[in-house]
């Protein structure tokens, strides 16, 4: 499923949290993911309310801590014991990401920063109970409009602070935002956070078949602004005869073969759907290398942060391409006694080449004599 937001008067961890319950993730899921992390003395509720005559969900979240700061390694530490591991991974990142920021804003190790604000045992429920509700939602992408952002001042640990203070506006960094006519804070670190973890792609609502919307309530009001996260979720619009896909792209000209071997082995144990490498010239007759990512659309900002730190590289281009796939069935035979697996379209058929060789090798033959065994029509 894709969800779509749009946070017009900005966003917080509690209002998407809100908003996705009121979508229908259900909240016992929820409570059962924040209660695996071994967090005790809390309670997390769905109330309805009406936010200037828009019916909204409001996710109450109380916890019995009066610590308003703590190692950040305790937090992720904590949300890593959330259950199942894919909620617990997604909770970890937005956790994480607070915490670099934090630290290189204080030139501190991520591992030893503490965080004040964020440094509250109610983290744990908006970012676990988040990452619950996309699961349980089946959200596979999640897409936003541009960010709201307000102006003004904080008051903060740390003294008076601008609007958007520093951490959220680090968090911000390659995201979308508009400033809206609203004096004071729109946007939390941990609302931004999760839309960072989430691998949240900004723009236009994309092509999709929607299938329920909801709202998620904020606890501050605006005057002449309702104060609500909209959410919507729906099915991909894909063409009849294909699937919409991204493809990622950047030069490289200072990086070794073994690198780029490397690359394309991590990106496509990273879940990209292809990944290669073609030879170029750049100017002044360099020679180099582009470096090339076929993916869904929902795995374009982590295979993008991948490609950066992988490559040292300073830009990555990407864009929507349209893949007409074929059927395709995927069989294994017997070769030798030992199995390789065969995959058989319309037009022809491929043996798995890490099949092949291990069967040659055991076998002492050549591996095109194995190959030619493998394709070989049965009796």
């Amino acid at each position: 499923m894709i969800l779509w937001l749009n946070p017009a008067t900005g966003l917080s961890g509690d209002m998407l949290l809100g908003a996705l319950l009121d979508l229908g993730a259900p909240l016992d899921e929820v409570r059962a993911a924040v209660s695996a992390t071994g967090l005790t003395h809390w309670k997390l509720d769905a109330e309805r309310v009406d936010v200037d005559g828009i019916r909204a969900t409001r996710a109450r979240v109380d916890v019995a801590d009066e610590a308003t700061e703590r190692r950040a390694a305790e937090l992720v530490q904590r949300v890593r014991a959330a259950s199942p591991p894919a909620v617990a991974a997604l909770a970890a990142r937005a956790v994480t990401a607070v915490a670099e920021v934090e630290a290189a804003l204080h030139g501190a190790d991520p591992a030893e920063v503490h965080l004040h604000e964020l440094g509250g045992l109610d983290t744990v429920v908006d970012t676990v109970g988040v990452a619950a509700a996309l699961r349980a939602l089946d959200v596979t992408e999640v897409h936003s409009a541009p960010v709201g952002v307000g102006s003004g001042e904080v008051r903060t640990r740390h003294g008076v602070l601008p609007v958007p203070a520093p951490a959220t506006m680090a968090l911000l960094t390659g995201a979308r935002v508009r400033g809206i006519d609203v004096t004071g804070e729109t946007v939390t670190p941990t609302g931004a956070a999760l839309l960072k973890a989430a691998g949240a792609e900004y723009g236009p609502m994309p092509a999709m078949r929607p299938r329920r919307t909801g709202y998620g309530a904020g606890t501050k009001r605006f005057p002449g602004r309702p104060n609500v996260l909209q959410a919507v979720l729906g099915e991909a619009d894909a063409a009849p005869d294909g699937d919409e896909l991204v493809q990622l792209e950047t030069n490289l000209d200072d990086v070794t073969g073994e690198l780029l071997g490397h690359l394309v082995a991590r990106l496509l144990d990273e879940g990209a759907l292809d990944a290669w490498v073609v030879p170029a010239v750049m100017k002044k007759g360099r020679p180099a290398h582009v470096a090339h990512v076929l993916c869904r659309p929902a795995d374009t900002g982590r295979l993008r942060e991948l490609l950066f730190a992988e490559t040292g590289t300073l830009g990555v281009r990407d864009r929507r391409v349209h893949r007409t796939a074929l059927p395709r069935t995927a069989t294994t035979v017997d070769v030798g006694g030992h199995p390789v697996r065969v995959k058989r379209g319309p037009h022809g058929a491929k043996a798995e080449y890490e099949d092949l060789k291990a069967a040659a090798r055991a076998l002492g033959l050549p591996l095109r004599e194995v190959a030619a065994r493998a394709l070989r029509p049965g009796p």
